[in-house]
C-alpha cells in the first residue's frame, strides 16, 4: 500500500506584514534541519506564517505566529489569501493573512530558523522567496484570493 494514501493535507498560515509599500521577509535557515520547512524553504525569503494547531482559529494562528517569529504585535488580519501547495512529500493548504496594523519592530525571536528579517519593496523582492510566500504576494497584487499557480 503507498503511503500517500495516508497521508492528509495540512494548514498553513502566511502574514504579510506591509509598512509603506515594503512587505517584511525573514531568510531561512541554509540548513534543512534548521529552517525548519516542510515544503523545503531552506535558504528562501519567508512570510512569518506556519502550521494550524488543533482547534486553533486560522487568526490566532497569524496573530500567534507574527509574535513567536518577530516579536511583532498584530492588531488586525484580512484574508487575501488561499494556496495549494504541494511538494513531493508534503501538501499543505496555505491562508495568507494581510497585516497593516501592528506594533512593534521585527526582531530575530527564532535564530536556528530564521537568520535575519527585512522589509523589501513589492517592486524590489528578492528572487527566491518561500513558494507559499511568493503566491500570497502574487494574489495580494493581482487582487485574487485564489489562483490556479
Amino acid at each position: 500500500m503507498d503511503d500517500k494514501n495516508n497521508l492528509k493535507p495540512r494548514v498553513g498560515v502566511g502574514v504579510m506584514v506591509l509598512k509603506d509599500n515594503k512587505v517584511l521577509l525573514g531568510q531561512r535557515h541554509i540548513d534543512p534541519e534548521k529552517a525548519d520547512s516542510e515544503l523545503h524553504g531552506e535558504g528562501t525569503w519567508t512570510m512569518p506564517g506556519g502550521k494550524l494547531d488543533f482547534q486553533e482559529g486560522l487568526k490566532e494562528a497569524g496573530i500567534r505566529e507574527v509574535f513567536e517569529e518577530t516579536g511583532i504585535k498584530v492588531k488586525n488580519l484580512e484574508i487575501i489569501s488561499v494556496s495549494n501547495d504541494v511538494v513531493p512529500d508534503n501538501h499543505f493548504v496555505t491562508i495568507g493573512f494581510l497585516c497593516n496594523d501592528f506594533e512593534g519592530e521585527a526582531e530575530v525571536m527564532e535564530p536556528d530558523e530564521i537568520t535575519e528579517w527585512q522589509w523589501f519593496g513589492l517592486n524590489n523582492l528578492p528572487f527566491n522567496i518561500f513558494s507559499p510566500s511568493a503566491k500570497i504576494i502574487k494574489n495580494y497584487l493581482d487582487k485574487k484570493i485564489y489562483q490556479e499557480n
